[in-house]
């Protein structure tokens, strides 16, 4: 439990490698497990998203190619809400263990495989561990860490998903190409292993503890959450489909996850409310304009400036430097600003640097012109997300601690995969204008979630610890 010394905040953020810091003797090994989970989460998503042609080729899979990675997504909405409850009444080292243990266990399957339809399987347990294992990680970070270095952990957090993105691709080529796809799978089994047991010692006896006074999860809970799944399945789904099928799904799909996902966040996030609610509708936003972008950004340097992809692939790769520069930054100077001062810079650095991309696609500017601009929307996102994490905790209290990272576990994926997929239908109802106004309409719909996530950035207040 943190304490009120824990809580209180400070004037500046201590080295990470001092006495007191992230890496100091108390926190240095719960510090290196977390990373290490969430490294190899990044990696294994980076590489299987390079080798998963090679994997449906070789498993006659085409058909399930698609499945395979919004299947995942969908499912972890189930793991985010099961293990929010839980973390709240048992505290995170139970939940932590079982979703690392589901994750491996999905990991395993989908090396295994001999069918896509078992990969897929695999994916889907995956998923589920995958959702639970964000949220236990959250509340770890809630119950362990003091306010003033919880920014310093979220850095460390977003340099474990940089390193993946840079060096993941390649990897996982080099291990397609010798020993085989299915050891980017049961290889990191190990890493999962080793953080667990690094984390999982300091936990025992400490964040484990009972919370009678939170509320148990209730059945309509996990209802709600298959709804939203099953919803966000179906909003990928609906980029497959042709002609009026096409909008007509997609149309009921964003509306029944509008319904299912209102009971898993907090009360009044759907209206933008002052405080937490604008929390997490900055998250929704932020995730779903970078994201919207960032897959067309190489599409358009090689469709239509004729790039190599290797040559379009440096301009996501300086976002992803930037972003993990942004997220230090933010840590380095601490108190300098305030949490809202930090979102809102974060934010207004996001929507700059996609109407930027918006411009340059609309008007045919160099394209090199693109590899500049994009590394601003990437160092808002690592200026603006860790302090919207830190805000998400101060709003928290040990009874809803879970049920609040769950949420914004789900803020995410919902975020991600409503936006991608409106982008997408966006861009295939426009493929026939030809040029580039596909791309630019898909620009445009990042810029203007941008632009509305900088207003309700405006609203996110001043957390307890703050005041």
């Amino acid at each position: 439990m943190t304490d009120k010394t824990d809580a209180a905040p400070t004037a500046a953020i201590p080295s990470t490698l001092d006495a007191n810091g992230v890496l100091g003797p108390r926190l240095r090994w719960i510090t290196i497990g977390m990373c290490a989970l969430v490294l190899f989460v990044a990696f294994e998503a980076m590489a299987v998203t390079t080798v998963m042609p090679v994997i449906a080729r070789e498993l006659h899979g085409a058909s399930l190619y698609t499945l395979a990675f919004s299947g995942s997504t969908a499912v972890s909405v189930i793991g985010m809400v099961v293990a929010g409850a839980w973390c709240d009444r048992r505290g995170p080292s139970t939940p932590l263990v079982i979703s690392v243990v589901l994750f491996v266990a999905g990991l395993a399957v989908a090396g295994l495989a001999p069918t896509m339809v078992v990969l897929v399987i695999g994916r889907l347990v995956q998923g589920l561990g995958g959702g639970a294992l964000t949220v236990a990680l959250y509340v770890v970070v809630a119950r362990r860490y003091p306010v003033r270095l919880q920014p310093m952990i979220f850095v460390g957090f977003s340099t474990a998903w940089v390193v993946p993105s840079l060096v993941g691709p390649f990897l996982a080529g080099v291990l397609a190409e010798t020993v085989g796809w299915r050891w980017i799978f049961l290889g990191v089994i190990v890493v999962a292993v080793a953080g667990l047991v690094m984390i999982r010692r300091v936990l025992v006896g400490g964040s484990s503890e009972r919370n009678d006074d939170a509320p148990p999860l209730r059945p309509s809970r996990i209802v709600w959450s298959v709804i939203a799944a099953g919803s966000v399945l179906a909003v990928g789904t609906a980029t497959q489909l042709e002609g009026a099928w096409r909008w007509a799904m997609f149309l009921v799909a964003i509306a029944t996850l509008a319904i299912a996902v209102r009971p898993l966040l907090p009360q009044g996030t759907l209206r933008v409310a002052r405080g937490l609610p604008s929390v997490m509708i900055t998250r929704i936003l932020i995730s779903g304009a970078e994201l919207a972008c960032e897959v067309y950004v190489p599409y358009l340097l090689i469709d239509r400036y004729h790039l190599s992809p290797a040559i379009a692939g440096l301009a996501l790769t300086g976002g992803a430097i930037a972003w993990s520069g942004g997220s230090w930054l933010q840590g380095k100077l601490g108190r300098r600003l305030s949490n809202r001062g930090w979102i809102v810079l974060g934010v207004a650095s996001i929507a700059f640097g996609l109407v930027g991309t918006t411009l340059i696609s609309a008007f045919g500017l160099s394209p090199f012109t693109l590899f500049g601009v994009w590394i601003f929307a990437g160092l808002g996102m690592g200026l603006a997300t860790p302090r919207l994490s830190v805000m998400m905790i101060g709003y928290s209290t040990q009874v809803d601690q879970g049920f609040n990272s769950s949420a914004q576990a789900i803020a995410d994926a919902v975020g991600a995969s409503s936006a991608v997929a409106i982008a997408g239908l966006v861009f295939a109802s426009l493929t026939a204008a030809g040029g580039s106004w596909p791309f630019t309409a898909c620009f445009v719909l990042g810029s203007v979630l941008a632009l509305a996530a900088l207003a309700a950035a405006s609203r996110v207040g001043r957390t307890p610890q703050e005041s």
